[in-house]
């Protein structure tokens, strides 16, 4: 079970249909809502939600990287041992 926000889960469970074949359900408890999926209906549908998350994320660590070059001064250059010896 996944919490969304209190008084909300995603539940997903395996449950065997009159048939005997197997199907994902995914059940929204808030709204009393059901999902039910063929195991390939589920696979295809947890592919795209991974690959939206990697984009998310691949997103968020672009304008991450951009704030961060934007948001940083140049730092004055530190001197090593080296160049402390030959400073003027």
């Amino acid at each position: 079970m996944i919490e969304l926000e209190p008084g909300n889960a995603l539940d997903i469970t395996l449950q065997e249909d009159t048939q005997g074949r197997d199907r994902v359900v995914v059940t929204l408890q808030a709204h009393d809502c059901e999902l039910v999926l063929t195991p390939h209906q589920a696979r295809v549908l947890a592919t795209e939600l991974i690959m939206a998350v990697n984009r998310a994320e691949v997103r968020g660590n672009l304008k991450h990287g951009q704030n961060v070059a934007r948001g940083t001064q140049p730092s004055p250059q530190k001197r090593g041992l080296f160049s402390q010896a030959f400073a003027k």
